[in-house]
């Protein structure tokens, strides 16, 4: 009699069930990487140790071949028992940054933000060992790159700002993630994000919002709805009189990255065809994002 295991997976069944038998040769080697993976699992969380997915590919590379049938796997195994990745005891390598009015503790390690607001500090990685936080911000601001991150610092934002700066360098991890979420639960404010001007831009703040489709199965956990639109907007490059220097034509794949986002500001992207990036602000001036952007935009209700 053939065996027969169900995952519970979002791909290709119709009733969201994918069926992996040993009668296929393709699926005998993906149950192979899944018990692999499973056992490296199971001897983490027995000795309550922490792995990161770089180190299970490693430990059998000649099988894995690469890192995304591992990180498969993972996501399969999440599924199947319905649990978040670090109830597995796998973390992520973390590449998130905060700095700000906070203070809190994980792991008995103490993050003191507040007394050096523009110094950025490591987002944990283990994040459900962050406890004992405490702020006296206003609001949240998520910022999508490291460069914009740095000019806030460099202009001592967070000295006439009260409050707390995230950025996930890019695509946010999961770790930024969690945090983040973790963030609104516990302080209840308001949180702002600021992107490009481009269809990335705009895929990082509804990864942020709703989590990402290859970990919708965990989204509760990772989304945060409450997240509003700071900018940058298409018709900011109109009402901040930037020049056509700053602009860069919309290529094809913009536009089909576009399609998926329904909103008045995004229509007027694809009508215009252009795009830029935060930095283009700075064409007025080196200060003008963090002192005059930011701040109006916040205290004028300027947001999505």
């Amino acid at each position: 009699m053939p065996l027969h295991i169900l995952i519970y997976c979002s791909s290709v069944l119709p009733n969201g069930k994918e069926i992996l038998t040993l009668q296929r040769e393709n699926h005998v080697h993906r149950l192979d990487v899944l018990l692999r993976v499973l056992l490296t699992v199971q001897q983490l969380l027995q000795e309550n140790r922490h792995g990161s997915k770089r180190d299970i590919f490693y430990m059998h590379p000649s099988v894995f071949s690469e890192q995304s049938v591992v990180d498969r796997a993972i996501n399969d195994i999440c599924i199947l028992m319905q649990c978040s990745r670090h109830n597995l005891n796998v973390v992520s390598v973390g590449n998130g940054l905060v700095m700000g009015w906070i203070r809190f503790l994980e792991g008995g390690r103490k993050f003191d933000c507040i007394n050096h607001p523009n110094t950025a500090y490591p987002i944990p990685v283990q994040v459900e060992e962050v406890q004992d936080i405490i702020s006296v911000a206003d609001y949240i601001l998520v910022v999508e790159k490291e460069s914009v991150f740095e000019r806030l610092a460099n202009d001592q934002f967070c000295n006439a700002n009260r409050c707390i700066v995230i950025t996930g360098r890019g695509y946010p991890d999961i770790p930024t993630r969690r945090f983040l979420r973790l963030l609104i639960e516990k302080l209840c404010l308001p949180t702002y994000c600021l992107v490009d001007c481009d269809p990335y831009g705009f895929d990082i703040l509804t990864t942020y919002r709703f989590g990402s489709m290859q970990m919708a199965y965990d989204a509760k956990q990772l989304r945060c709805p409450e997240v509003c639109w700071l900018g940058v907007f298409p018709s900011d490059s109109e009402k901040y009189c930037l020049p056509q220097q700053c602009f860069l034509p919309l290529t094809a794949e913009d536009s089909e990255v576009l399609l998926y986002h329904e909103r008045l500001e995004l229509e007027l992207m694809l009508q215009r065809g252009v795009k830029f990036e935060i930095e283009a602000l700075s064409v007025h001036s080196l200060s003008f994002l963090s002192k005059e952007y930011i701040t109006s935009k916040i205290q004028g209700g300027v947001h999505i």
